[in-house]
Order: structure tokens, then sequence, then C-alpha cells
């Protein structure tokens, strides 16, 4: 029997919005390799016969390199296994799921990958932060604030000039720099931002501060994970919902 490979997005967190697609995957599978961000309700849905792979980085901690991660996949579906990949959020957002893809087209190993709700999308929405409106924003950014040898993206004069909504992933470390870079290419100080740790998920929290604060709240933030931020005039949409669902629930009531 030939091997197969799904690149499977388990989405931001809530076991609630993982696709009907991912789900039937999972339950298909014969082996699953998932990452440190797939939650534990979801993880828990992973038949008992499947043979599991924690392959998660964790910061500090002995984890695969990305090449080992990429020959355990050839490996296994070579076995003639139907293999999971399940990753946070979606394969191809931040996931490494192209390098992965690569990889087994090169191998020729047959594959596919099923989206999944990034977390720019899932936490947006779970925070009551619409990433456009009219008015405020028509555009959404995505930028990681963390490259692969460590530093941090650098572009900030292309980011301001956009004038949309920026969403910085994985970028909690980075946070002073990003503070800089924006404030020197001209960004506002009091550009508002918002961080949110474990989106969509029961530990959900949510900081609204502006830019010249974020590396202060960053810091009070350290050692929590997973961390999103969003900037941008729409986060000050959040409290205007809030109050006015207050409101109805009151009148309801």
């Amino acid at each position: 029997m030939d091997g197969f490979v799904a690149l499977v997005g388990a989405g931001p967190g809530d076991a609630e919005l993982l696709t009907v697609k991912a789900l039937r995957r999972l339950q298909q599978a014969e082996v699953v390799v998932f990452d440190r961000l797939v939650g534990e309700e979801i993880l828990a849905l992973i038949p008992a016969s499947a043979e599991q792979f924690d392959v998660g980085k964790r910061c500090g901690a002995p984890s695969l390199s990305q090449g080992a991660i990429n020959r355990l996949l050839v490996q296994q579906a070579l076995r003639g296994k139907r293999v999971v990949r399940l990753k946070g959020g979606d394969p191809f957002v931040f996931g490494r799921g192209g390098e992965e893809a690569l990889s087994l087209a090169e191998a020729g190993i047959p594959y596919e990958v099923v989206p999944g709700i990034t977390a720019a999308l899932g936490c947006g929405a779970a925070t009551q932060i619409p990433l456009t409106h009219r008015g405020l924003a028509r555009s959404v950014t995505l930028v990681t604030g963390h490259l692969q040898d460590g530093s941090c993206f650098a572009p900030w004069q292309a980011l301001v000039k956009g004038g949309g909504t920026l969403v910085f992933y994985m970028g909690l470390e980075q946070a002073a720099r990003i503070e800089q870079g924006l404030l020197a290419a001209g960004a506002a100080p009091d550009l508002p931002v918002a961080l949110v740790v474990a989106g969509t998920s029961a530990r959900q929290q949510v900081i609204t501060s502006c830019l010249s604060a974020l590396s202060q709240q960053a810091l009070a933030l350290k050692g929590q994970s997973p961390v999103l931020m969003i900037l941008g005039e729409v986060v000050m949409l959040r409290e205007q919902l809030q109050r006015l669902a207050v409101q109805s629930w009151r009148r309801v009531a």
C-alpha cells in the first residue's frame, strides 16, 4: 500500500474551529506528527491506534530540526502509512508547510494540504477586532516577528506606508525591535495595539495598549505562548463592540 501525507491545519486552538476535512483526515490517520501549538482537545481526537510524534519546538528545549521532520514524514510514508502532519493555524501561513511539501514532492510522496484557520483570523474574531473595516483599514499584512537566523523582519517603511492592519506572529521576543522600527519609520506612538495570548482558547487574554508601550507590555507577558500582536486603528473597535454588546444584553434581560 502506498503511503500518503496530509499537511493539516489545526486552526488557532479551539477544537470547534477544526474543519470537517481536517477531522476526517485525523480520524483516518495511522501516524500523526504534531506541533506544540496544537491544542490538547484536538490531540485527544487522534485515534488511540495511531503512532504519535511530538516534534514541537520549545524555547530552550531540544527539538527536531526542520530537516529531520521532513525526513520523518518521508520515512513514515515510505512505510505505507497514512500520515497526518498536524500544525497549529494553517500549514502555509508561517507553518513551514511549503518546506515539507517540497520535501515530499522531491521524494515522490503523494500529499495534500488541508487548510486551517490561521491565528490572525481566529484571534481577530475571538477578540472582536475586525482586521479590516471601511474607513479604518483596507488591507491586512501578516508578518513574522522571527526569522530563520534569529533576526527580526526589518522593512519598516513599507509596513508603515501600507497604512493597514499589521499582525505579527511570533513577535513577543522581538517586541522592542518592532516598536523601535515602526516608530522610526513614522508610525504614530499612540497606534492601538492588542496582544492576544492563547487566542480562541479557554486561556485567552487580551491586553490593549499603544505602540509606544509595546515593549513594556510584552515584557510583562514574557514566557507566555502563543502571543499574537495586532496593530492598527481597528483595535479600537473591540471596546466599542463590547460596550454595545453589554447594552444589548441588558435590554434583553
